[in-house]
C-alpha cells in the first residue's frame, strides 16, 4: 500500500517521520524532476523483482526440506515410540548399587523363554555386558496369556469382556466359537437375512488385507470389521436355522415334497362343492389313510405356512426347543467345571459341588427335557387328542400330587418324580455345608501335622520352583487368607458365606436361567413376525397394484427399494443387534457363570509389534 504525502513546514515533516518510523514504513522522497522520479521507480521495481526471486527460491527450498521431513517423519515417530517404550521398561527395573546392574522381574511365557534368552545374549555380546536370566519362584497368581488369531480374536474378546480368566483356568472361547453363533441363529433364523449377513461379513474377510480397509477411522466400521469372522459364522448358522424353520424373507420354500396330501383328504372325506363353499377353512386329519405320508426330510414342512394354526405350532416347537438347548448348555457348563477342579487340585469339589449341581439341574430340568422328548417319541397321531400335558405333570412333581384328568406318560411316573425332587432337595445342604466343613477338617489336620519349624514354614510359603498351580485356588478356599497368611489363617465364617452365596445363586439360577433361555423362543417369534409383517405390508401391496406386466414392473421398483431399506434397517441391524445382545447375556450369565470366574488379569508383554485386528 502506497501513500503520497505532501506537507509544508519542517515541524510537520518531523511529526510525519515519527509516525512512519513508528509503523516501520519506508519513506522515499518525491523528486520534482520526471527523470529522477522514473529512476527511483525503476530502482524500486528492480528491488521488488529481486525480493520475489529470493522468496521463490526460499519457498522451493523449504518445500524440498518439508517433503524430505514428511518422508522421514513416520520412521522418526516409530523410533521415538520405541525409545520411550525402552526407557519406560528400564525405569521399572530396580538398580542394584552393590552389583552395579539393573534387575528386572517380569512374567514370561514358558515357550518364549528360549527366544528371550537368545535376544539377551545377542544384545549383551554386542554391548560388551552380560545378561543373566533366572526363573524365580513366586506365590502370586501369574497373568493370563491367550494367543489368538484373526479368526479367534473376536470370540476371545467376548469372553474377556466378561472377565479375564485366571491363570490356567479353562477358556470358554473355543466353545463360544460354536455356541454363540448358533444361539444367535436360533433367534435370527432366516435364509435370506442370514445370507445377507454372511455376504457382508465375507466381503470384509476378503478385503481384510487392504490398507484402506484396515486404516479406516470410522468407529462403527472398525467395530464391524473387528468382528468380521464372528459375523461370518452368525450369518452361516442363520442360514442353517433358516432352512430348519423353512423361512426365506418370511416365505416358505418347497425343497422336498410335502409330507401331507390334500388330495387324499379330499378323496376320502367327500368334499363337495357345497361343503367347500360353506367351509372356507379345511382341516387335514393325519388319522385318515394317505393324508400324512411321513415327516419332512429337513426342517418344517412348507404346508404349515398355509395353516391358520401355524403360529401355535411354531410356538410349541420353539418353546420346547429353547428349554432343551438351555438345559443342555447349562449342563455343559457345569461339566466344564470338572476340568478346573481337577487341574487346580480341588478334587473334593467333584463330590461336594459338581455332582450335587448335576443332580439338582438334571433331576429337575433334565427330567423336563426327558418328558418333552419322550412325549415326542411315544405319543402317536391316534392318541394325540388325549395326550397328557407336560406342564401339569411338572407342576404336580413339585406338589407331590397327581391330576386324575391328566394321564401318566409311563408307569411309575409319580414315584420317579417324587424321587427326583427328594434327591434335588437333598443336594442343597450338601452344596451349602460340604465344602466349608471339608476345608475346616483339612485345615485342622494340616495344623496338627505341621510343625512350627522356620525352614518348613519358609518352604511352604515360597514353594519349589515347579510348584503346582493348586496354590491359586478359588476364593472360597482362600477367604480371609492372602499371601503368607494363607496357610496359617482360616476363617470358617467367610468360607461359609461364600459357599452360601454360591449355593443360593446356583439353585435359584437353575430356575431363572432355564426360564431365561425362553428368550430364544421369544426373539425367534418376534423376528419371524416382523419379517411377515414387512412382507405383507410392503411387497404384497406392491404385487397387487396391477395385473399388467408393465405396471407391476414400474411399481415394484420403489416398493422393492422400500422393502430392501426396511429389511436392512429393521430386520438386519435392529433385530440382529437385539439377538446379539441376548446371545451375549446367555453366554455370560447362564453359561460362563457355571464354571468361569474371570478374576485374572492379562499379560501385557513388551513388544513393538502393532496388533493386527
Amino acid at each position: 500500500m502506497t501513500f503520497l504525502i505532501s506537507y509544508w513546514g519542517e515541524q510537520i515533516g518531523q511529526k510525519i517521520r515519527k509516525i512512519t518510523d513508528c509503523f516501520h514504513c519506508h519513506v522515499f522522497p518525491f523528486p520534482e524532476q520526471d527523470d529522477a522520479r522514473r529512476g527511483v521507480l525503476q530502482q524500486l521495481q528492480q528491488q521488488s523483482l529481486e525480493l520475489q526471486e529470493v522468496l521463490g527460491e526460499t519457498e522451493r527450498f523449504l518445500s524440498q526440506v518439508l517433503g524430505r521431513v514428511q518422508q522421514l517423519l513416520p520412521p522418526w515417530q516409530v523410533q521415538i515410540r520405541k525409545v520411550k517404550a525402552v526407557y519406560l521398561a528400564l525405569n521399572q527395573c530396580s538398580v542394584s548399587a552393590t552389583h552395579k546392574c539393573l534387575i528386572a522381574e517380569a512374567w514370561c511365557a514358558t515357550r518364549d523363554l528360549p527366544t528371550l534368552q537368545q535376544a539377551l545374549q545377542e544384545s549383551s555380546s554386542e554391548a560388551g555386558v552380560s545378561a543373566v536370566v533366572h526363573r524365580i519362584p513366586c506365590r502370586d497368581m501369574p497373568p493370563t496369556l491367550i494367543r489368538t488369531t484373526r479368526f479367534t480374536a473376536s470370540f476371545q474378546g467376548i469372553v474377556d469382556a466378561y472377565g479375564v480368566g485366571r491363570y490356567q483356568e479353562i477358556n470358554p472361547a473355543p466353545y463360544t466359537i460354536i455356541t454363540f453363533p448358533f444361539l444367535f441363529a436360533v433367534m435370527f433364523g432366516d435364509v435370506g437375512h442370514g445370507l445377507l449377513l454372511f455376504l457382508f461379513a465375507l466381503a470384509m474377510v476378503l478385503a481384510e488385507d487392504r490398507p484402506g480397509v484396515k486404516t479406516a477411522q470410522n468407529e462403527i466400521w472398525r467395530t464391524f470389521f473387528g468382528g468380521r469372522y464372528l459375523l461370518l459364522l452368525m450369518g452361516l448358522f442363520s442360514i442353517y436355522t433358516g432352512f430348519i424353520y423353512n423361512e426365506c424373507f418370511s416365505r416358505a420354500t418347497v425343497i422336498f415334497s410335502s409330507g401331507w396330501s390334500v388330495a387324499a383328504m379330499a378323496n376320502q372325506s367327500g368334499w363337495s362343492d357345497t361343503f367347500l363353499a360353506e367351509h372356507p377353512l379345511l382341516a387335514l386329519d393325519p388319522n385318515v389313510t394317505g393324508v400324512f405320508l411321513g415327516p419332512y426330510p429337513f426342517g418344517i414342512d412348507p404346508v404349515w405356512s398355509l395353516a391358520v394354526n401355524h403360529l401355535s405350532f411354531l410356538n410349541s416347537f420353539k418353546m420346547k426347543m429353547s428349554v432343551i438347548l438351555g438345559v443342555t448348555h447349562m449342563a455343559f457348563g457345569v461339566v466344564l467345571g470338572v476340568f478346573n477342579h481337577v487341574h487346580f487340585g480341588q478334587r473334593h469339589r467333584l463330590l461336594l459341588e459338581t455332582l450335587p449341581e448335576l443332580i439338582f439341574l438334571l433331576g429337575l430340568f433334565g427330567y423336563l427335557v426327558f418328558l418333552v422328548v419322550y412325549k415326542w417319541l411315544r405319543v402317536s397321531v391316534a392318541s394325540a387328542a388325549s395326550a397328557p400335558s407336560i406342564l401339569i405333570h411338572f407342576i404336580n412333581m413339585f406338589l407331590f400330587s397327581s391330576s386324575p384328568t391328566n394321564r401318566l406318560l409311563f408307569p411309575g411316573q409319580e414315584v420317579v418324580q417324587a424321587t427326583l425332587v427328594v434327591l434335588a432337595l437333598a443336594t442343597v445342604p450338601v452344596l451349602l455345608l460340604g465344602t466349608p466343613l471339608f476345608l475346616r477338617w483339612q485345615h485342622q489336620r494340616r495344623r496338627r501335622h505341621a510343625g512350627p519349624q522356620p525352614d518348613e514354614e519358609k518352604t511352604g510359603l515360597l514353594g519349589p520352583p515347579d510348584a503346582p498351580a493348586s496354590g491359586w485356588g478359588s476364593d472360597e478356599e482362600k477367604a480371609g487368607c492372602s499371601g503368607e497368611q494363607e496357610e496359617a489363617q482360616f476363617v470358617l465364617s467367610e468360607v461359609f458365606m461364600h459357599q452360601a452365596i454360591h449355593t443360593i445363586e446356583f439353585c435359584l439360577g437353575c430356575i431363572s436361567n432355564t426360564a431365561s433361555y425362553l428368550r430364544l423362543w421369544a426373539l425367534s417369534l418376534a423376528h419371524a413376525q416382523l419379517s411377515e409383517v414387512l412382507w405383507a405390508m410392503v411387497m404384497r401391496v406392491g404385487l397387487r397394484l396391477g395385473r399388467e406386466m408393465g405396471v407391476v414392473a414400474v411399481a415394484l421398483v420403489p416398493v422393492f427399494a422400500a422393502f430392501a431399506v426396511l429389511t436392512v434397517a429393521i430386520l438386519l441391524v435392529m433385530e440382529g443387534l437385539s439377538a446379539f445382545l441376548h446371545a451375549l447375556r446367555l453366554h455370560w450369565v447362564e453359561f460362563q457363570n457355571k464354571f468361569y470366574s474371570g478374576t485374572g488379569y492379562k499379560l501385557t508383554p513388551f513388544t513393538f509389534t502393532v496388533e493386527d485386528e
